[in-house]
């Protein structure tokens, strides 16, 4: 998927930046942004055509006159989510529309077009359901890269989510929209390849990142595909929260298009998906609201989520790790030591050990045998002192299974798939890995899904650094443990490869603790379970 030569060859390299109104011309609009304390901000500046429902992104329009880029672009789509047992902020998206493709540029303030500065592209988070390119401040990263002497320019474009962005089944597959999303975030990465030298980016030092939803996305990213050359589009990866995880096809999204189909009186339409197109928008929405969600019975096993479909995803991606079939460049990848706290909420009504057992069989292991889900249920153990959060003894047992569904859904998900991956990867290419403990004093959560965030996106007022200047080393240089420059001199604790072995043989994790601790462990934690169960992953994904 390329842009049209022409874009390549009229791409502006000017820049200018006044006290109020840096401008920047590209080759299809010039667009005036902000100044920003330091940075110069383009915000809501359009890297694709308004987007017809379930269709490919397409180039921009060329657009006349000075665009205004002083506010982000509304968020794309956002899916209704169930209300948990405990209370969670959602955050409120404002406004929404299907016209969302839009990225937002964060650069140091009046850089030379000719600077070639390092580029790092942010994919939110969000279960694919939810979430939007402003959800995180980038702003403070860029910063602390200028007062690091390593500046680096930060790109957070926006994707389609929940049905629009993930429709699934055979008409979809037959028509090529299959994962709109992952899509989407591919046409934004070329914007950046085409583009990013206006802004004094270098596209050539692309890292991708993300947290969540968006951590899966960079290494979906990662993966062999028939779309483009990873290493034409980044050259290396950080992942907070979100590894390979296992997907079924797009073939077994169809009773779930079937089911939109039905609630939008398609049925007797001789072309559904375009009898779905024509669907008002608040309608449609309505039918999707209605469709299970991350905060429903199923909870991670959600429906609207990347599936294979031979294109951009060729393989089960437990099956491209295993086969070697990803690109080998550096990354770092991490998780919060309870990842499957947030996500247990919705399950709250299994209370038995008989109840655990059906519920981990039906929902995530159907075709595991009796012997194996007993074999599972035993390395989860009815025992609130091994679950999750970890480490708390009987306290937060919320319910009688809460702690053990946790424990075993943050594997299933997260920490699992992370040890997988670099099991493999770390023989083919350096990578990094941590774990996070902090906020472990969180009732009922612990050190829970997200909140690690502060330590890569520390909030203005911080004064922790350990975290995101290792991620501006890695984006300027790809090791954490490495500046460009020799004016980053906060680093106190060296960070070793996942593979370095400890004392007791185990993988090194860089473990931050509260409070403020940072230190070298063993990633020695629940060895046979973890192994156990990517066992039968894999084996599933393998037919």
């Amino acid at each position: 998927m390329m842009f049209p030569l022409i874009l390549v060859l009229s791409t502006s390299l000017a820049i200018t930046a006044s006290a109020t109104s840096p401008t920047i011309s590209l080759s299809y609009g010039t667009f005036r942004g902000a100044v920003d304390g330091n940075l110069s901000t383009f915000l809501g500046v359009p890297f694709a055509k308004p987007a017809v429902r379930f269709s490919l992104p397409q180039p921009p329009t060329l657009l006349h006159g000075v665009q205004n880029a002083t506010a982000f672009g509304p968020a794309c789509p956002q899916q209704a989510l169930s209300p948990l047992a405990l209370p969670f902020a959602i955050p409120d998206e404002g406004i929404v529309s299907e016209d969302c493709l839009k990225l937002n540029v964060f650069a140091p303030r009046e850089i030379s077009p000719d600077a070639k500065l390092p580029v790092f592209v942010w994919i939110y988070g969000g279960g694919f359901e939810i979430g939007n390119a402003p959800d995180t401040d980038v702003r403070p990263v860029v910063e602390r890269s200028i007062a690091t002497g390593e500046p680096v320019i930060i790109v957070t474009p926006n994707y389609r989510l929940s049905a629009f962005g993930f429709l699934a089944g055979k008409e979809v597959g037959d028509e090529g929209i299959t994962n709109l999303g992952v899509r989407d975030q591919i046409f934004a990465l070329e914007w950046v390849r085409e583009h990013m030298g206006a802004f004094g980016g270098d596209p050539t030092r692309v890292v991708i990142g993300g947290p969540s939803a968006g951590a899966i996305s960079a290494a979906l990213l990662l993966l062999d595909n028939k779309q483009f050359e990873p290493s034409a589009l980044f050259r290396g990866a950080f992942m907070l929260s979100g590894s390979p995880v296992t997907t079924g096809s797009v073939a077994d999204g169809q009773p779930h298009y079937d089911k939109l189909i039905l609630a939008n009186n398609c049925t007797g339409s001789s072309d559904t998906l375009e009898c779905l197109r024509r669907v008002p928008f608040d309608s449609f929405m309505a039918t999707v609201n209605h469709t299970t969600n991350l905060f429903s019975f199923s909870s991670l096993q959600n429906i609207w989520r990347p599936r294979v479909d031979g294109d951009v995803l060729v393989h089960n991606p437990l099956v491209s790790v295993s086969k070697g079939l990803y690109a080998k460049v550096p990354f770092m990848t991490g998780d919060a030591d309870d990842e499957g706290t947030l996500f247990s909420l919705s399950n709250t009504n299994i209370t038995t050990d008989e109840e655990f057992v059906g519920y981990i069989h039906s929902n995530y292991l159907p075709q595991s045998t009796p012997a194996q889900i007993a074999q599972i249920a035993k390395l989860y153990p009815d025992d609130p002192t091994q679950g999750s959060p970890f480490g708390t003894g009987l306290e937060n047992q919320f319910t009688p299974q809460f702690k053990r569904i946790a424990a075993f859904q943050g594997d299933y998900v997260f920490t699992g798939t992370r040890r997988f991956f670099l099991e493999h990867a770390s023989k083919t290419q350096n990578t990094w890995s941590w774990l996070s403990k902090r906020e472990k004093s969180t009732p009922v959560l612990g050190a829970s899904h997200g909140s690690d965030l502060d330590i890569w996106f520390p909030p203005a007022n911080s004064t922790d650094f350990a975290g995101v200047d290792a991620l501006i080393n890695f984006i300027n240089t790809l090791d954490p443990n490495h500046s460009g420059t020799k004016a980053n001199a906060s680093q106190t604790v060296f960070w070793p490869k996942w593979n370095t072995p400890t004392l007791d043989g185990s993988p090194s994790l860089l473990t931050f603790s509260d409070p403020g601790v940072v230190n070298v462990t063993s990633e020695n934690f629940r060895v046979d379970a973890i192994q156990f169960l990517l066992g039968l992953l894999l084996e599933e994904a393998s037919g």
